[in-house]
């Protein structure tokens, strides 16, 4: 199989051919498929019907045949790209959620594997199902890819390639008016009050923050709150001084504070995976299906040609950006997947 590297991917454009296609919205009912239809326009509009939590934005792609041709031939033949999305029931916005329209699947997520499939020539097709079916479907082969804010990580490798797109971030927010800043070191965490989720991995990181903290005789006081919506009073009220969580929520909450009377912002990122290793999101396939090459070379032809920076735009993502798509990364250690 041909591998086309982001080198060669400078070239690519050229080769580009007058098939263009665009994804569609995707209508969506439980776990039933979601037919994207492709149009002669050859753009894929993302942020469609996001209810302001995206800016919808028409991006034009090309079907580029020297990436396709790698596809397997099972592919070709079908000639759709079933693209999974674990989002029921209640999505998860900005990441997959359903549009202001009732029906369509919208979010990020989404919307790059629609941008994937006009790199490919394919028809995407989104399936929206829970968390645990997504990866039924990848095991089955009813899915070709699932585009679903999945982490990368060593575990999950034993039965899946991948092809990175995303930093797996984590936030800290705070409101617009405090001009504090995460620099990265916890040290300037002393003296505040921080709010994270029980039981995640932001708070392990923030905890073993804590503890080097008080070995130094400082400070820093982990607190919780029931649901994100008591966040936000009790940071809109002073009670906290910021929240850690993971980015895009944190980037989705941002935008719909913007204009209201406490407005918040991102005062700085940590990768999800910590200290040592740079978390990564990543497009998730069959182990062996011959899908992650091409779908990394897509993504690296969209982040090549300025397709990635306009929807990373779109969805306020643009922390999280890579600066090339990897098959097979390191990923979370077997310890810590």
């Amino acid at each position: 199989m041909t591998t086309v590297t982001a080198k060669r991917l400078r070239t690519i454009g050229a080769l580009a051919t007058a098939a263009l296609l665009t994804a569609g919205l995707a209508a969506c009912s439980g776990s039933a498929d979601a037919a994207d239809s492709p149009a002669a326009s050859g753009t894929v509009t993302v942020g469609a019907v996001s209810n302001g939590a995206g800016t919808e934005t028409e991006i034009s792609v090309s079907t580029v045949d020297e990436i396709r041709n790698t596809l397997p031939q099972s592919v070709l033949d079908k000639g759709t790209l079933t693209i999974g999305v674990g989002a029921l029931p209640a999505g998860f916005p900005p990441l997959a959620f359903t549009g202001d329209d009732n029906e369509t699947l919208t979010g990020a997520e989404p919307d790059l594997g629609r941008l994937v499939a006009a790199v490919l020539g394919l028809t995407p097709e989104v399936k929206n199902s829970t968390w645990d079916n997504l990866f039924v479907g990848i095991d089955t082969g009813a899915t070709d890819v699932g585009f679903s804010n999945i982490t990368d990580t060593e575990k999950r490798k034993e039965k899946y390639d991948f092809a990175s797109y995303r930093g797996d971030n984590l936030a800290f927010q705070v409101l617009a008016s405090n001009s504090w800043e995460f620099d990265g070191d916890y040290e300037n965490l002393d003296g505040l009050t921080v709010a994270t989720s029980s039981g995640t991995n932001q708070e392990k990181i923030l905890l073993a923050w804590k503890d080097k903290l008080e070995a130094e005789g400082k400070s820093l006081n982990v607190v919780y709150f029931p649901d994100a919506n008591s966040i936000t009073l009790a940071l809109n009220s002073g009670q906290i001084d910021a929240q850690f969580n993971p980015n895009p929520g944190i980037a989705y909450q941002n935008t719909l504070s913007k204009g209201g009377a406490n407005e918040t912002r991102t005062a700085g990122v940590f990768s999800g995976a910590g200290e040592t290793l740079d978390g990564l999101i990543a497009a998730t396939v069959k182990k062996d299906s011959g899908l992650a090459q091409p779908i990394a070379d897509a993504i690296n032809y969209l982040i090549e040609n300025g397709q990635y920076d306009q929807w990373l735009a779109a969805w306020d993502l643009q922390n999280e950006a890579v600066k090339e798509s990897l098959v097979n990364p390191p990923g979370l250690p077997l310890d810590n997947s």
